[in-house]
């Protein structure tokens, strides 16, 4: 009696049979004891990638009202529900800013359901669905949320007592390790990647400059902003903006 040993056929991938390297994997079919030669098979063609949906840059809307859920990462890393604070003295404002005198180290890591940033008192949340450095960019933003307009603030150092519009889009970055040094608006006009970005756009002059993250507009402007309050804070999407350069960091 004879006895045939049939190695068993690799399973593909539980995503789908796609191969890390992307390509379409293709398993040869065993081979036909006592019978013909197999047939080649024909290669399945690879679906096209589909391109992620781009954050919005532009809105008719000025509203930052949100009521949805709201959750902080802790120290540990966990993901818990928000609780806000209750002294007066640390309550901010719904409108972008942040009152004098809370301290930097003290803001919430907040995280919203979604892909949008929302603002919640004046700080703004992250998307949990929104890649790490976009949210790292977003709670760095905040550490320097209601600090006042000063100019040239933030390109000496990181660190400053108040930012200008460049600075305060450099300090963002800087908080992912996008850049290593603060850079000025005409600088931004030719960094990195060129067009909208998925999550960061940034927007650029020689005169000025400002970023959108995961929906919401962190900029120095109270252009299109109902606070009219300068310096950093987080504002409403404009309904346009024309006569800026358009960039992008590459991958975000």
């Amino acid at each position: 009696m004879l006895f045939l040993a049939v190695a068993p056929v690799s399973a593909l991938a539980a995503t789908g049979g796609v191969s890390a390297g992307g390509a379409s994997a293709t398993v040869a079919p065993p081979a036909v004891v006592g019978g013909a030669a197999p047939t080649a098979t024909t290669p399945t063609a690879t679906t096209p990638a589909v391109k992620k949906p781009h954050a919005p840059i532009t809105s008719k809307s000025t509203s930052l009202a949100y009521k949805g859920p709201i959750y902080e990462k802790t120290a540990t890393g966990q993901v818990v529900p928000y609780v806000a604070p209750q002294s007066p003295s640390e309550m901010t404002s719904s409108t972008g800013g942040s009152v004098v005198g809370v301290a930097a180290d003290t803001k919430p890591e907040l995280l919203v359901p979604g892909s949008t940033a929302r603002v919640v008192d004046g700080l703004a949340a992250a998307p949990i669905s929104a890649p790490p450095a976009v949210q790292d960019i977003i709670w760095a933003g905040n550490q320097i949320i209601g600090l006042p307009y000063i100019y040239g603030g933030g390109h000496a150092s990181f660190i400053s007592p108040g930012y200008d519009c460049s600075g305060t889009v450099s300090y963002a970055l800087h908080g992912a390790d996008l850049i290593t040094t603060p850079m000025d608006s005409s600088e931004f006009m030719g960094w990195d990647s060129g067009g909208i970005g998925t999550w960061v756009t940034i927007f650029a002059n020689g005169g000025h400059a400002y970023m959108t993250v995961a929906g919401l507009r962190l900029d120095t402007s109270p252009v299109d902003d109902p606070s009219n309050q300068d310096g950093p804070r987080w504002r409403p999407l404009r309904p346009g903006n024309p006569g800026f350069t358009v960039r992008h960091p590459t991958g975000l």
